[in-house]
């Protein structure tokens, strides 16, 4: 579907509305949405994404991933048409794919602005960060279609916000502006909208300091604990806690603090 090359800045080819970029000297790949003007997201789009997930997560070049779009919005959603033609069968691998950020194993960042509707809202959802700007509108419309968000959305919306407002957006369609993102918890941070690519930026360069494999082993203890009990979670927790603390890392991490000096993590 798509070749690797190996330039230390270089784009994946052929992709159905969107393109990949790998800043090797960043440890950096962005995955940016690039169907103008609304970035209207294809079924083939899905499949593809997913793929580009597991491979940027296998990729060692790779530290953090960013997913962002051209122009001024992330996505108004799904194809409609789309989902008409799919098979049953392609249609019940809608919410598998769109998980895909979520199963990888290292950061991803959804930087949003503008229309962020259905599929576009669910997919950054699967994110474990999402910077919005002022102008980002959240929503879940598949009610005016007759439907309801088919892939995580209405699920991961309401482990975050709750029941009674994940209602109110769902059954109403309603729009979430940015700031209000925010403010319920749904955003990590809510920044002008002049200033949406240098946040992210921040945030990446943040995230490559910290030690890979205790980044990759927080995101699964809080992904796996999610609908656990506090018992099960405390008990997973120091687990996790306990094989890290034999990792090169570690040992790494408290040499430096001792030494007053930054840690070189190596990610073993």
């Amino acid at each position: 579907m798509f070749q690797l090359k190996h330039p230390a800045h270089t784009q994946l080819e052929q992709l159905d509305g969107f393109s990949v970029f790998i800043d090797e000297a960043r440890e950096r790949a962005d995955i940016v949405l690039n169907r103008p003007p609304f970035n209207v997201i294809s079924m083939a789009q899905r499949d593809q994404l997913r793929l580009v997930f597991e491979s940027l997560d296998e990729n060692p070049a790779v530290r953090v991933i960013v997913l962002r779009a051209e122009g001024e919005h992330f996505s108004s959603g799904g194809d409609i048409r789309g989902f008409l033609d799919a098979t049953p069968e392609h249609v019940s691998k809608l919410a598998w794919n769109v998980a895909a950020p979520a199963r990888c194993s290292k950061p991803v960042i959804a930087a949003n602005r503008g229309y962020c509707f259905g599929v576009g809202f669910e997919i950054s959802l699967a994110c474990d960060f999402r910077i919005v700007s002022e102008t980002a509108q959240y929503a879940l419309p598949e009610q005016k279609l007759g439907q309801i968000p088919g892939s995580g959305g209405s699920a991961r919306l309401q482990k975050m916000v709750g029941i009674t407002r994940t209602k109110d957006v769902v059954m109403r369609s309603r729009r979430i502006p940015g700031q209000q993102a925010y403010d319920w918890g749904i955003a990590t941070m809510c920044v002008a909208d002049s200033g949406l690519e240098k946040a992210t930026d921040s945030l990446v360069d943040e995230l490559r300091k910290f030690s890979p494999i205790a980044q990759r082993t927080a995101k699964k203890l809080l992904n796996d604990t999610e609908d656990s009990t506090l018992s099960i979670a405390i008990e997973l927790e120091g687990h996790c806690y306990s094989r890290l603390r034999s990792s090169d890392d570690f040992r790494e991490g408290v040499e430096a603090f001792h030494a007053k000096r930054p840690a070189q993590f190596q990610g073993s």
